[in-house]
């Protein structure tokens, strides 16, 4: 599992109002019915995310995060991925999600991401977290409308190496001291990137563990606000 079941997303760096957040249900095109995490800026900043969660789906992690980045003046929707399988249940720490990621598809998470992308504006980007990490960077590199896709600690074990390219540019951030993931896995990676000319952006921060983005842990906070400030920068250098 990506974060401890109390764990709950740092604030960013800037802390705007936020004009309103709820939860919402979307409908893909296959006619998925999914939970999702709605939160509105009162300063938009002309950019929008889309936030695709690790194991658990929406879990209350995710809806907070929904409203950090809206604090940062994202419109911002996080999505669950077991509308197929789970129906429109909570996603609380009681939630068995294991049984429910076997039967999760590539295909499944590109057309939830795609029903959350469409009520967007701007340009969007996809921001993911271990298993969602991976599959965040698989949407942008696969193109699907986005401007980009940004992962923490992206489980790559859940998608396969890109064939064709370049689609969106990537940041990819990464934890030093991350398990999921060896930094032999990453560079492979890389090189499949490099050949079909995805442009990416690898940060890693040495010694932090897999799930260092969490701000119960005092002693990341420089990590945690250092991707933040890369996530601004990057969302902002490539909405031109």
């Amino acid at each position: 599992m990506c974060h401890s079941t109390d764990s709950r997303p740092p604030a960013p760096p800037i802390q705007g109002e936020v004009a309103s957040h709820e939860q919402i249900e979307l409908t893909a095109a296959d006619g998925n019915r999914l939970l999702a995490y709605r939160a509105e800026p009162a300063e938009p900043n002309g950019r929008s995310v889309v936030i695709l969660p690790d194991v658990r789906g929406l879990h209350p992690y995710y809806r907070d995060l929904a409203v950090r980045f809206a604090e940062a003046g994202f419109r911002t929707i996080a999505i669950d991925y077991f509308g197929r399988t789970a129906g429109l249940g909570e996603r609380d720490d009681d939630f068995d999600f294991m049984k429910h990621v076997g039967q999760l598809k590539a295909e499944h998470v590109r057309a939830d991401a795609r029903a959350a992308t469409e009520q967007l504006d701007g340009p969007v980007f996809t921001v993911g977290f271990c298993m969602g990490g991976a599959h965040s960077w698989r949407q942008a590199y696969e193109g699907n409308g986005l401007a980009g896709g940004i992962g923490f600690y992206g489980a790559l074990r859940a998608i396969e190496e890109p064939a064709t390219g370049p689609g969106a540019p990537l940041l990819m951030l990464l934890a030093g001291a991350d398990t999921a993931t060896t930094p032999e896995q990453f560079e492979t990676f890389e090189a499949a990137l490099d050949r079909v000319g995805t442009e990416h952006e690898k940060i890693v921060y040495e010694g932090a563990p897999h799930s260092y983005f969490d701000r119960t842990y005092a002693e990341w906070e420089d990590a945690c606000q250092d991707s933040w400030r890369r996530i601004l920068s990057f969302t902002e250098r490539h909405s031109a």
